[in-house]
């Protein structure tokens, strides 16, 4: 393979294990908010996250500066990824324990739909 695909499936490596460090974060930091013995939790997920993550940078590095930079890179895009998604998800799970529904504004944003004052619109 030549240096340049060498490079993107180093960032591609890396995105998968970005996604893995924070994804599992996310999923313990939600377990833990329902589990009797978080501290155990946090520490048993830190640990596996930590390692898998650092044996894949030592791997997918090969010794060469230039893939663990492009393997760096990834792992920082999967982060943001990561937290949009869950941001977005915490929104709606959020609107939809108050009995709203996420609706779409002409803007493309998103807001809130209230069912009692439309229905007191449309009256």
């Amino acid at each position: 393979m030549n240096d340049e695909m060498l490079l993107a499936v180093a960032g591609f490596a890396g995105m998968l294990l970005g996604a893995f460090f924070f994804g599992g974060l996310w999923w313990t930091v939600r377990k833990c908010l329902i589990t009797p013995h978080p501290a155990i939790w946090l520490l048993g997920s830190g640990l596996i996250r930590m390692s898998a993550t650092l044996a894949g940078f030592y791997f997918v590095s090969g010794g060469q500066w230039q893939r663990l930079l492009a393997c760096l890179m990834g792992f920082i895009i999967a982060r943001l990824i990561v937290t949009w998604l869950s941001r977005a998800v915490e929104t709606n799970s959020a609107e939809a324990s108050r009995g709203r529904s996420p609706v779409a504004s002409p803007s493309g944003h998103c807001r809130a739909s209230d069912p009692k004052r439309e229905a007191s619109h449309a009256s």
